[in-house]
């Protein structure tokens, strides 16, 4: 149903403006971080301004006439818009390019700044371009943040089998 839209930043003082609101959120998650917060204010966000190309993905306005699986999967559309940043990825990925996923933003801010009508929804930044190397683990891995975990903590076969939610425990839709 392609409920997502790419918005193509090309204008420098555009990029320089969704750089200072992603900092500005890069300072309030190191807030929440406690003790790991100088640490993750070591990150930096250059890459909004450094990329060969900057786009905004956001699930498009007039999201309720995409019906096919939303009656049942509210969450369709996000799933939807998730495949295709996958798809860029990997074809970035085949042409040697680099991807990165923004995702520190207070999406109301940056929809007034695209002029991104109340019915549409912003929900990524995406950097692309030329990078140095590509490393043989995730990035949040390389710098500590999260470990690499076995596969049968994510894959189970004729059951729910996962250890962070007791057995039986059914599921109660919100």
């Amino acid at each position: 149903m392609q409920p997502w839209r790419f918005i193509r930043i090309t204008d420098q003082t555009l990029r320089r403006r969704i750089h200072a609101l992603v900092d500005e959120e890069r300072l309030r998650t190191a807030d929440a971080l406690g003790e790991r917060a100088r640490e993750f204010l070591a990150l930096k966000v250059e890459g909004i301004l450094d990329c060969a190309e900057l786009i905004v993905v956001a699930l498009s306005n007039g999201r309720e006439r995409y019906v096919f699986g939303r009656r049942t999967m509210p969450h369709m559309d996000l799933a939807s818009v998730s495949c295709a940043i996958q798809n860029v990825w990997l074809a970035a990925r085949a042409e040697g390019l680099g991807m990165g996923w923004v995702s520190l933003f207070d999406p109301a801010r940056l929809a007034r700044l695209l002029t991104i009508p109340a019915d549409a929804e912003p929900v990524a930044i995406l950097c692309l371009g030329p990078v140095p190397d590509f490393p043989d683990r995730p990035s949040l891995e390389l710098d500590q943040w999260t470990v690499g975990r076995p596969l049968a903590e994510f894959v189970s076969e004729n059951e729910w089998l996962f250890p962070e939610s007791a057995p039986g425990t059914a599921y109660q839709p919100k």
